[in-house]
């Protein structure tokens, strides 16, 4: 006769059993992979795999070959038709915007600028100020041969003395910190700053940088088209929100190039002669501004910076200042045979070789 098995002995075969059964020293939390990349590969794509494929098979059909060959043509067509010459360097640029859409797209531009000012706790000088003054009645001599005197100019002076800057906004809003008085001493020199800043605008330098930021978005945006019309609508809305829209920003808020500063210091030097102040005081200016920078420590060599060396820019001023005191001889102080009327219609013809003095 068998003996039964007591109930304590029951227990601990059937767990004798289960432990045989189970993996020794399990543990309940996940284990962690040796690759440390894992993730990534095993991570959702940016562009879903159904988008990849109708790429992929766009590429590859005969329409949209053909379609790819047509955009192409048409875009080098289109850049071909929008190049200019630019007078003053002879380099070729590509613009297809007007001065009016530029100024209208940063219609806002100028109230952002005040509004930033405010709330960073500064203020602006009053119209009674004596440097508000001196600042206006340069600009009334500017103005008239700035080729564009038909612009609803607004002048603000920030009272901040330790910034030496002024610049022009497309639309003709000025605005000078009241420091850069203090290097200028006198209207000549603040001839040439404003002279150098408004030409900027003379020769369409904002809309030269707004145009290649939009063609850069748009040209995105058609590649993304490929994918089909829903899929590309999406693509483009994204990269339009997000990826286009601070490519746009950089590109156009970016410090102007090397050419663009030696073009707005030649036509701002040709202005302010033709508004009878004297060039020779826009070669002291820079002087006394490669010294203060030079005491400072703040000039970027300028290989590796978009503006030129003061000495490079001192040494172009005094090549250009003959031709500047010709022209200051000739000028009726008036602007009535202004220099940058011409430069402006030059460039609206998009002639090849022009004689801009």
């Amino acid at each position: 006769m068998a003996s039964a098995l007591s109930v304590p002995s029951a227990v601990a075969a059937v767990a004798v059993v289960a432990v045989a059964g189970a993996r020794p020293f399990a543990s309940t939390r996940p284990r962690r992979s040796p690759d440390p990349y894992e993730h990534l590969r095993n991570a959702l794509p940016l562009v879903p795999h159904a988008i990849a494929r109708r790429f992929a098979k766009a590429g590859r059909s005969r329409n949209s070959q053909a379609f790819a060959v047509v955009c192409v043509i048409a875009a080098v067509t289109f850049y071909l038709y929008n190049s200019q010459t630019v007078p003053v360097t002879g380099r070729r640029r590509f613009n297809f915007l007007s001065d009016k859409l530029v100024a209208q797209a940063h219609v806002r531009a100028a109230d952002a600028v005040i509004r930033q000012v405010q709330e960073q706790g500064g203020h602006f000088l009053s119209d009674w100020d004596p440097r508000t003054m001196l600042v206006k009645r340069v600009m009334k001599r500017l103005i008239p041969v700035s080729g564009m005197a038909d612009l609803d100019w607004e002048i603000l002076v920030i009272a901040d003395n330790g910034t030496a800057n002024a610049f022009v906004l497309p639309g003709g809003k000025v605005f000078v910190h009241s420091g850069i008085l203090n290097i200028c001493r006198n209207e000549d020199a603040l001839a040439a700053v404003l002279g150098h800043e408004i030409a900027h605008n003379t020769a369409s330098h904002a809309a030269e940088r707004l145009s290649a930021a939009w063609v850069g978005n748009l040209t995105a945006g058609s590649v993304f088209f490929l994918a089909g019309a829903l899929p590309g609508l999406a693509l483009f809305g994204l990269w339009s929100f997000v990826g286009g829209f601070y490519l746009q920003d950089l590109l156009f808020y970016l410090p102007m190039g090397r050419k663009q500063e030696s073009e707005a210091d030649y036509i701002g030097l040709m202005m302010m002669a033709e508004a009878c102040y004297d060039p020779r005081a826009a070669v002291g200016f820079w002087q006394r501004m490669e010294t203060m920078q030079h005491a400072g420590g703040q000039e970027v060599p300028e290989m590796l910076s978009t503006h030129p060396s003061n000495e490079h820019r001192i040494a172009k001023i005094t090549e250009w200042l003959p031709e500047a005191m010709r022209k200051r001889t000739e000028s009726d102080c008036r602007g009535t045979a202004a220099f940058a009327d011409r430069f402006r219609l030059a460039l609206r013809r998009r002639r090849t070789v022009v004689d801009a003095a």
